[in-house]
């Protein structure tokens, strides 16, 4: 338990420092049995996101309670974090978050197109398969907005929220993590070449054929000790 805790409270810290969240605004959490999960809180000492300790994380059900709050409260959308658990036992963590370039990608109806390759093929591949958008921009605060935005998403890993921010999941935080990451990093280059006005077209069915699955070791694993060593200085 303590080192899932952990987990979340990097994953909180490399949101920040990537520009994907900013001050006290959005959230991390995973799965820890059918009805529990770790989430990151708000507590009374808060500080932001960039200054996630793991006293922040902390053990509730999927109704929002447990003994372990005392002062700490959980995020108003948290039931973002418990219907997606609920609805898809495969899901094992869930980032919610504000990005400044996936927000103007929303906003201007910018769809994140896999427009490179090789430069990022998970992220490519997360677009090429389309990243499906809730259009209300109202705070997910109960369980029927929540289970909306769910059949918006579909089957996809990932939810555009427009006007608002965006969901994603993962079989764990790290893979949660670096999806967000490589998310908003296409919807900075989608942001750009809409500014500069290039029509670029998507990666070909030939270059696809070309881009291997370099497997979870390489996409998921070795760049979540990178992430890690960079808000950690080690």
């Amino acid at each position: 338990m303590d080192s899932l805790k952990q987990t979340v409270s990097d994953a909180c810290r490399i949101l920040a420092a990537h520009g994907v969240v900013e001050g006290i605004l959005g959230h991390v959490s995973v799965r820890v049995d059918d009805s529990h999960l770790l989430v990151r809180t708000r507590g009374p000492r808060e500080r932001g996101l960039r200054q996630t300790e793991v006293a922040d994380i902390r053990l509730v059900d999927l109704d929002g309670e447990g003994d372990e709050l005392g002062e700490w409260r959980v995020p108003n959308e948290l039931p973002i974090h418990t219907e997606v658990l609920r609805a898809r036992p495969s899901v094992g963590a869930v980032v919610h978050a504000h990005p400044p370039a996936m927000l103007l990608c929303g906003l201007a109806g910018l769809p994140l197109r896999p427009v490179y390759g090789a430069f990022d093929i998970p992220g490519m591949r997360l677009a090429a398969g389309g990243v499906p958008v809730y259009p209300r921009s109202v705070l997910i605060r109960r369980r029927d907005l929540a289970q909306e935005m769910l059949a918006a998403m579909g089957e996809r890993p990932v939810c555009l929220l427009r006007g608002h921010g965006v969901t994603v999941t993962g079989a764990t935080v790290e893979e949660a993590v670096v999806r967000t990451i490589a998310l908003e990093t296409l919807a900075r280059v989608t942001v750009e070449l809409h500014r500069l006005g290039t029509k670029v077209p998507d990666v070909s069915n030939a270059d696809l054929a070309e881009l291997p699955d370099l497997g979870a070791g390489f996409n998921t694993d070795a760049q979540w000790r990178a992430l890690v060593a960079e808000v950690s200085g080690g």
